[in-house]
């Protein structure tokens, strides 16, 4: 019997310690989960978000929307499920400064937007701080992850398992983080749909 007791342990030990750390019950607080979670956020500008689909959405705005926390974080850990139209601006802006006027100036703004002019800029980098090659990242008519890790001055990005920035910078300790949807040119983007958003901090 004890050695039965001794066997099972040593499974459930193993079992553990393969499980993927964002696993409810190791850290993580889910803010989206599937159309569940829009009232996690406060709203800023005029994004039609909704739960529709499976997910929380939005596909028409007048100008810049965001999601945005409601408490902030320092050092944190993100992890993203998204799917994109080929014509969608999007991004997540951490360490917000002014959550009330959002900008790659007073944030880190880990970008989806595969058509942007400036393509070193675009999916999958950190706008104006960490460039990706050139069209090498598309997050368009699909689903995708970001796992964005801020520790201290360290800044990672992984996009759909593969790290795309490793950024040291200080200019931006703390702050909350936000869902954006944007403008393609000055037509509304394509549609953003959130399908699971979990942070935990470290």
């Amino acid at each position: 019997m004890k050695r039965l007791f001794v066997a099972t342990a040593a499974v459930l030990l193993a079992a553990c310690s393969s499980m993927p750390a964002w696993v409810p019950g190791s850290g993580w607080t889910t803010l989206i989960d599937g159309e569940k979670g829009l009232e996690n956020f406060d709203r800023v500008g005029d994004a039609n978000w909704r739960a529709e689909g499976g997910a929380i959405v939005a596909d028409k705005a007048a100008n810049t929307s965001h999601l945005v926390t409601k408490k902030p974080y320092k050092d944190l850990q993100i992890r993203a499920e998204f799917w994109a139209d080929h014509g969608t601006n999007s991004g997540i802006f951490i360490r917000i400064q002014d959550p009330k006027k959002i900008g790659s100036d007073n944030a880190y703004e880990v970008n989806i937007y595969d058509q942007r002019p400036d393509p070193t800029g675009g999916t999958a980098a950190i706008v104006d701080f960490a460039k990706v090659p050139p069209n090498k990242y598309k997050a368009g008519g699909k689903w995708n992850t970001f796992e964005i890790t801020a520790k201290g001055d360290q800044i990672t990005v992984m996009f759909n398992g593969e790290k795309t920035v490793d950024l040291k910078n200080t200019k931006f300790a703390q702050g909350p983080f936000s869902l954006q949807f944007g403008n393609h040119g000055k037509q509304p983007g394509g549609p953003i749909k959130w399908r699971k958003v979990q942070v935990r901090e470290l």
